[in-house]
């Protein structure tokens, strides 16, 4: 890997969200647990407006699920906040239509990553939108709790 911790999660999120089936997002994840990456995705779709809230609790479910985050306020909140930025970068387009797609979601040491790929449209006069949110939260021991002095 050649980028930033940050710009790695990005990327392993990225493809995630642009996965096409199980066995594309099971084949990515086994090659980013290899280099460090913890990767996760999920799909979903509805109106936007009622979508917002469902998004966001399967990014924060997905990311506990996988093992991305602990169950814990900090982490959960990390996620729900990319997840919410990923979505205010696409609202514009998406306000009063429905959407669907999936969500992808990479952690790297302390940056996680949440993208939300997606079609929007009324019937078949369809929009595509990408929107991707980072956060930094505390990094996971090998045994799934929070380390202490963190590396910079």
């Amino acid at each position: 890997m050649d980028g930033t911790r940050s710009s790695e999660a990005a990327r392993a999120a990225i493809e995630m969200a642009l996965s096409r089936d199980r066995e594309e997002e099971q084949r990515l994840k086994k090659a980013y647990r290899s280099c460090g990456i913890q990767a996760a995705a999920v799909d979903y779709g509805g109106d936007f407006i009622s979508s917002v809230k469902k998004v966001i609790e399967r990014a924060v479910v997905a990311a506990k699920r996988e093992g991305l985050i602990a169950e814990e306020e900090g982490a959960e909140g990390g996620v729900a906040g990319a997840a919410r930025e990923a979505l205010a970068q696409i609202m514009f387009k998406a306000l009063g239509l429905n959407m669907g797609g999936k969500i992808g979601i990479a952690r790297y040491d302390e940056h996680i990553v949440v993208v939300i790929f997606c079609s929007i449209g009324l019937l078949h006069l369809n929009e595509v939108a990408f929107g991707l949110g980072h956060r930094a939260v505390a990094s996971l021991g090998p045994d799934g709790t929070k380390k202490t002095g963190l590396k910079t």
